[in-house]
C-alpha cells in the first residue's frame, strides 16, 4: 500500500509540475449539482455583534480600491485568548498598513472581555502597539509560567511578546535570539513541542523569498493578469518560500534547528497556514502546511528530533485528480467521528475546498465530492473551522471568503470583492449541506475576509467566531443555539507536558459516538482558536474522556456531566468544574 501511494505521489507531482508550468491560477472546476435540501432545521444562528461589542476600529490592510502588490492582499489573522486568566476570552486583532505608510490608529489591537458582551481596547496598556504588515499569530505559554505568550509574524520582522502576568506584554524578540536582520515575508507560525521535552518550540513559515522592492507591477507579465484584468502579481512567478524550526532552550532563548531537523530541505512551494497535530496517531506531533498554488507539505515527526516531508505520499499535497490547489486556510477535526484527525483546506475561486479523510495511519483520501462539498466554487476561501456550531454532536465546517482583486469587480461583476461566509452542516453520514442564509445574517453578509478564530466569548455553551475583514472593522459572530443540544468544554493544563497542553489529544465518547480533538496553537488562516476544546454532545447528557498528553501519559475520566467546562490538570484529573450559569464546583 505504501509503495502504491508513493507511485501515485510521484505521478501527481509530475502532473502538478506540468500544471505549474502552464501558469494555471485555479483548476477551473465546475460546481457539482446540488442535491435536494435535507429539510432539517439548523439550530445555530450567527449574528454580527461587533459594533455593539465595541469592535469598531477597521483593520487597515493595503489599498482599498486597488492592490498593487501581493503583500497588500493576503491579510492577517486573529486570536481568541485568555491573556489574563479570568476565564473569559479576549481578542487579538492583527493589523496591516499601507504602501504610503500607516494611517493613525493602524496597530494590532488587544481587546479585553468585559464579561457583558462588550470589549475594552487595552492595546496601549498591554504594550502591543506596533504597525506594519502583520501576518499570523500563535498563542502559547513558551516559558510555562501560566500565562499565554504571543508570537506574531510579519512582512518585515517577527516579534515574540512575553506575557508578564499583570496585563502587559514585553517584546523579548532579541533577548530570545529570534531577531532577524533581513526583511522577510513570514506567513504561518505555530507553537509545537516537537521533541516532547515539555517546552514549546516554534515553527515558522515564509510565504515568499523576496522583498517589496523586487516585486513586479500589475500587468507586467502573464502572472500579473487575472481573467484579462491587470492585477497584483503572484504568487506564481515569484521566488518560493521556506520554513524554519526553532528549538526552545528552556532559558528563554531559541536555537534554529531547521537543517538538523530536516525541515529546511522542503522547497518549491508557497507555505501559508501551519497546523501541528498528531496526524498518524503515533503520539508525536506532525506539522501540516497549506501551500498556495503549489503542493502542500506534511512534515512527519520521526521521533528523533527530525521530520520527513511526506505530503505526496500521505495524500495531502494535491487534489484527488493530482493537481495543485491554492491552499490558504486549514481546519483540523474529526468530521466522521472515527477518532482520527481529518484535514479541511480552503482554496481559490473556480475550485473547491478539499476535505481529506484520515485512515487512522496518517494516510488521507480526498473525499471532497462524495462529502457534498463540490457544490461551491464561487469564492476564494481563507479562514476555516471544523466545529460543532449547533451542538448536535457532529462537527460542521465554517469558511470565510473574500476576493484578492478589488479591480476585477468593476469589469467582471460576477467576481465581487466582498463575499459571504459559508457553513457546511454535517449530516452525519459523511456528507455536508451548504447553508448561507439559513445560518444567520452574520454568515450571509458579504465582506473581504481573511483570518477567523473560534471560541465561546460569552460563555454560553456554543462556538462563536471572530473574523478579520480587509479595511473594515472585524466581525464578531455571536452564535445563538436552540434545539436543546448539550455540550462539554475541556481546558487542559500540562504539568510534565507543556503548560498550554498544546498537542494534547482528547477522545470524547458520548451517545455511542467518539470524537477526537487536539489542542493546537494555530489553525484556520493565520489565527489561533480558544484552547478550551468544545464538544457538542447532541442529546447525550454526559461524556467519557480519554486524554493523551504530549508527555506520553494517558488519562481516562468517566461520565463527565454535560453543559460544563471542566479543567483537567495532567495527572490530577478534573480540578475545576464550571456550570452553564457560571456556577463553580471544586472536584
Amino acid at each position: 500500500m505504501t509503495t502504491r501511494r508513493r507511485m501515485l505521489g510521484l505521478l501527481a507531482a509530475c502532473v502538478a509540475d506540468r500544471a505549474f508550468a502552464q501558469g494555471v491560477s485555479s483548476r477551473g472546476v465546475k460546481p457539482q449539482p446540488r442535491g435536494k435540501p435535507s429539510g432539517r432545521p439548523f439550530h445555530a444562528r450567527l449574528t454580527d455583534v461587533a459594533a455593539q461589542a465595541g469592535l469598531t476600529q477597521p483593520v487597515v490592510y493595503g489599498g482599498v480600491d486597488t492592490k498593487s502588490y501581493i503583500i497588500e492582499v493576503v491579510g492577517c489573522g486573529v486570536a481568541f485568548l485568555d491573556y489574563d486568566n479570568d476565564g473569559w476570552l479576549d481578542l487579538l486583532v492583527l493589523n496591516g498598513t499601507r504602501l504610503e505608510g500607516a494611517p493613525p490608529g493602524a496597530t494590532n489591537r488587544l481587546y479585553r472581555n468585559n464579561r457583558d458582551g462588550t470589549f475594552s481596547d487595552v492595546t496601549q496598556k498591554a504594550g502591543l502597539t506596533r504597525t506594519g504588515w502583520a501576518s499570523a499569530v500563535t498563542v502559547g505559554d513558551y516559558d510555562n509560567d501560566g500565562f499565554d505568550d504571543l508570537f506574531v509574524t510579519y512582512y518585515g520582522h517577527n516579534v515574540l511578546y512575553h506575557n508578564n502576568g499583570d496585563g502587559t506584554f514585553t517584546d523579548v524578540t532579541e533577548k530570545a535570539g529570534l531577531r532577524q536582520e533581513a526583511v522577510r515575508y513570514a506567513s504561518g507560525c505555530t507553537w509545537v513541542d516537537y521533541d516532547r521535552d515539555g517546552r514549546l518550540d516554534l515553527f515558522v513559515a515564509y510565504y515568499l523569498d523576496t522583498t517589496l522592492e523586487k516585486l513586479p507591477k500589475p500587468g507586467e507579465n502573464a502572472d500579473c493578469r487575472w481573467k484579462g484584468v491587470p492585477v497584483n502579481c503572484g504568487p506564481r512567478g515569484l521566488p518560493t518560500g521556506f520554513v524554519q524550526l526553532l528549538r526552545n532552550n528552556g532559558d528563554g532563548t531559541f536555537t534554529d534547528v531547521s537543517r538538523k531537523a530536516g525541515v529546511a530541505a522542503a522547497a518549491g512551494s508557497y507555505p501559508m497556514t501551519t497546523v501541528a497535530a498528531d496526524y498518524d496517531n503515533d503520539g508525536w506531533p506532525d506539522i501540516y502546511v497549506a501551500c498556495d498554488s503549489t503542493p502542500s507539505w506534511l512534515f512527519r515527526n520521526q521521533q528523533d528530533g527530525t521530520f520527513r516531508q511526506e505530503g505526496l505520499e500521505r495524500g495531502v499535497a494535491l487534489s484527488e485528480d493530482g493537481l495543485e490547489q491554492a491552499g490558504m486556510g486549514v481546519a483540523v477535526g474529526d468530521y466522521d467521528l472515527d477518532g482520527n484527525l481529518d484535514i479541511f483546506k480552503t482554496h481559490f475561486s473556480d475550485d473547491t475546498s478539499v476535505l481529506y479523510r484520515n485512515d487512522g495511519k496518517g494516510y488521507f483520501n480526498d473525499v471532497t465530492i462524495r462529502a457534498g462539498l463540490g457544490v461551491e466554487t464561487r469564492y476564494i476561501g481563507w479562514g476555516a473551522g471544523m466545529v460543532d456550531l449547533d451542538n448536535d454532536g457532529l462537527p460542521d465546517l465554517f469558511v470565510v471568503t473574500g476576493s484578492v482583486y478589488p479591480e476585477v469587480e468593476r469589469t467582471l461583476p460576477a467576481y465581487p470583492f466582498r463575499t459571504p461566509r459559508l457553513v457546511f452542516r454535517n449530516l452525519g453520514d459523511g456528507r455536508f449541506e451548504e447553508l448561507i442564509d439559513e445560518a444567520g445574517p452574520g454568515v450571509a453578509a458579504p465582506h473581504p475576509s481573511r483570518g477567523c478564530a473560534f471560541g465561546d466569548f460569552d460563555n454560553d455553551g456554543d462556538v462563536d467566531v471572530v473574523v478579520m475583514n480587509m479595511n473594515e472593522p472585524p466581525s464578531l459572530l455571536r452564535n445563538d443555539v436552540t434545539g436543546g443540544g448539550h455540550w462539554l468544554k475541556v481546558l487542559l493544563v500540562g504539568v510534565k507536558s507543556n503548560r498550554s497542553a498544546i498537542g494534547a489529544r482528547v477522545l470524547a465518547r458520548y451517545g455511542g459516538r467518539t470524537q477526537a480533538q487536539e489542542v493546537s496553537a494555530q489553525s484556520s488562516f493565520y489565527s489561533a482558536n480558544d484552547r478550551r476544546l468544545h464538544f457538542g454532545l447532541g442529546p447525550a447528557t454526559s461524556a467519557e474522556l480519554t486524554i493523551a498528553w504530549p508527555s506520553g501519559a494517558t488519562e481516562r475520566i468517566g461520565s463527565v456531566a454535560a453543559d460544563h467546562l471542566v479543567v483537567i490538570r495532567e495527572g490530577a484529573g478534573i480540578v475545576r468544574k464550571q456550570g452553564f450559569g457560571g456556577q463553580t464546583a471544586k472536584e
